[in-house]
């Protein structure tokens, strides 16, 4: 979580005029600046930019919002997120608050792998501008018509021949072996020595799409060479499905345009883009993902595949059809003449003349599939039958029922056929896809409990081990709310029945003659008085199950018996892991061992319920934030006086639990 001040300073540092101008030119026009808005297309400018108020403002498509609202727009991302990309932008270190040591060795390395990626761009784009690179490398780029802004562009470079040359250069720029290694660069052999993962071959650097470098494609040049082209493999910073070649400098003209055209190749991608079509991506080396479609539909719901007219381009274009269209987005197919790609097209055409094509053949999946199969059924029944069929299994696909009834009248008027015979077909498909899906969703639950069964090779030993079992939906939000959570199970677990000793000083204190709370008590009508119930099921199985022999009287060896031996074995291991002494609390500031149990207890319970407070407090503010978008103007003001309030009880926790100055 980043800490309220840093998100003031953020706040305060960044200058919209600043912020805007990095993605569209600002002209001053009085005391403000005007631009063509980049969100939508328009011919006279009507994007008003104020530096006095530190908003902007589109008469024309009404968007409007500060500098934290642009980047949101612009980058599509949260609130979380457009902050920190504000703090890169001036220079502000984020320090984040309640981060366990192994989240902060897992961001360590994350942020350790972009860095020595982001070396490896450096090295091979320099080796690409002497010696073996230039003649070898950027001579080709030059042959296949790449201008040197386009090569500069995307990073292009050059790996050279040489066995380790990236290896002992990084190495002695001080970068760790294990960092080359894990991020996909360099291989160990068995004799112990590493080796470059990419040798003598031309580099595109792979973007996620908020920019930074996280994979490469390496492309041979050699003929003898079988490996055309090689590609990182899998690491913590980069999954092959989940990324598209070109997204960091497409994504903000697939949404001003609200299209993305989908090509095969690297150089196809590239090429395109010089040419001034610029909403084009690739897939990085793999047939088309849901996770890449997904990605896609971020920034628009239309899709143009335009892959080679070949058999295989046209292979490949059925085959990311019903992915497409199973996640509710719009594609079309344009094929290229036979002997074409995007590359030589674009090269042997002019920007005008490429545009007018694909606006020209852009074809939906009907009319694809009718043109492409219709003649190869001339003549046979049985063959046109299979075609209306396959037509019918892919609308049955789409999520939408309106477009699924719109697709079904023009198929039928196309065939001659009756509508009632493609809905009954549909209809099947969508029962058998709803049975396929119960199936698995039944396969992935019998899963869960077999790994819920297991005893944890931690239990008695780190508390993590009670994020297995979970017989619910591990969420972010679950993952944001485990660590209280967590903390509060291994209160109840070890000293439930414990009394409180208030002193008289505290504003917890109820007086000398009154009931001292039990820290199941206190707990329980802390989180039970607005109704708050654990974000994690496992969790939360334990908490009621607690309660259960609580309430029945049962003393705390007895509910603990209890609990281990119950037959939720998710309750079971709950209770196994979260009780143990070498429990360490994560909110701790210091070990039990370095006072009394009972002032450990007073200081730490309350402490831990307003963390946990202040974690569901946040997760209701991004959830305004993500909401804001869509909100009418009125709900905006109510939601924006809301998220003020929450801000305020957000302080107030940090100022009791010593994490602010009051």
């Amino acid at each position: 979580m980043i800490p309220q001040e840093t998100v003031s300073l953020i706040l305060d540092t960044a200058q919209i005029v600043d912020v805007v101008s990095d993605y569209v030119t600002l002209k001053r026009r009085g005391a403000n600046y005007v631009a063509c808005c980049p969100f939508h297309n328009e011919k006279t400018p009507s994007f008003y930019v104020s530096p006095a108020k530190g908003i902007y403002k589109c008469f024309g498509c009404g968007k409007a919002g500060t500098a934290v609202g642009f980047v949101m727009e612009q980058e599509h991302c949260s609130y979380t997120e457009a902050l920190r990309w504000l703090a890169r932008k001036y220079n502000i270190e984020i320090v984040e608050e309640d981060e366990s040591p192994e989240e902060l060795m897992r961001r360590q390395k994350k942020e350790s792998l972009l860095l020595v990626s982001e070396y490896a761009l450096k090295f091979f784009h320099e080796n690409l501008k002497s010696g073996e690179g230039r003649e070898i490398g950027y001579a080709y780029f030059r042959s296949r018509g790449m201008e040197d802004a386009t090569i500069e562009k995307f990073g292009l470079g050059w790996a050279p021949k040489g066995r380790s040359a990236l290896t002992d250069a990084a190495i002695a720029a001080g970068y760790k072996p294990e960092y080359l290694i894990d991020a996909g660069l360099s291989v160990r052999h068995d004799d112990g020595t590493l080796a470059d993962k990419f040798r003598e071959r031309v580099m595109f650097p792979i973007h996620s799409v908020s920019g930074r470098v996280v994979a490469f494609s390496g492309r041979t040049l050699r003929s003898d060479n079988p490996a055309k082209y090689v590609n990182s493999p899998e690491t913590e910073i980069y999954v092959k499905s989940r990324n598209l070649l070109g997204i960091w400098f497409a994504k903000a003209e697939i949404s001003r345009q609200d299209k993305c055209i989908l090509v095969e190749g690297n150089i196809d991608m590239v090429m395109m883009h010089q040419l001034g079509i610029c909403n084009v991506v690739a897939s990085c080396g793999t047939s088309l993902t849901v996770e890449q479609v997904r990605l896609i539909h971020k920034f628009t719901e239309n899709v143009t595949i335009m892959y080679d007219g070949d058999s295989a381009g046209i292979h490949a274009a059925l085959r990311g059809l019903s992915i497409v269209l199973s996640e509710g987005m719009n594609v079309k197919i344009v094929l290229l003449p036979e002997g074409e790609d995007p590359d030589s097209f674009c090269r042997s055409h002019t920007l005008d003349e490429v545009r007018d094509y694909i606006a020209g053949g852009e074809k939906d999946f009907i009319a694809f599939k009718t043109e492409l199969l219709l003649g190869q059924a001339a003549g046979d029944p049985l063959k046109k039958a299979n075609l209306i069929n396959d037509i019918a299994d892919t609308i049955a696909v789409i999520p939408d029922a309106v477009k699924r009834s719109t697709y079904v009248e023009y198929t039928a008027a196309q065939f001659g056929i009756e509508t009632q015979i493609l809905f009954d077909r549909i209809a099947a498909q969508r029962r058998k896809m709803l049975d396929d899906r119960k199936a698995e969703m039944r396969r992935a639950e019998r899963q869960e409990r077999a790994a819920a069964e297991q005893p944890s090779p931690e239990a008695g030993g780190a508390p993590e081990a009670a994020e297995t079992p979970s017989s619910g939906e591990w969420t972010e939000e679950n993952r944001v709310l485990a660590g209280t959570e967590r903390d509060l199970l291994y209160f109840l677990l070890s000293h439930g029945c414990d009394v409180m000793e208030f002193e008289s000083d505290s504003e917890f204190f109820t007086g000398e003659d009154a009931d001292k709370p039990t820290v199941a008590g206190f707990i329980r009508d802390a989180l039970e008085s607005d109704g708050t119930r654990m974000a994690n099921s496992a969790y939360a199985a334990a908490y009621d199950a607690y309660f259960e022999c609580y309430d029945r009287g049962l003393g705390q060896e007895e509910i603990l018996k209890t609990l281990l031996d119950s037959p939720d074995r998710t309750v079971a291991a709950v209770a196994a892991a979260l009780y143990t002494e070498k429990y360490v609390l994560s909110v701790s500031t210091f070990r039990k061992s370095m006072t009394t149990t009972q002032s450990w207890l007073v200081a730490q319970v309350p402490r831990t319920i307003m963390l946990y407070a202040e974690r569901r407090l946040q997760d209701r503010y991004e959830n305004l934030v993500r909401q804001l978008r869509s909100a009418g103007e009125e709900q905006q003001l109510a939601m924006l006086a809301e998220m003020k309030k929450i801000q305020s009880a957000q302080r107030r926790i940090r100022q009791k639990t010593g994490r602010e100055k009051r």
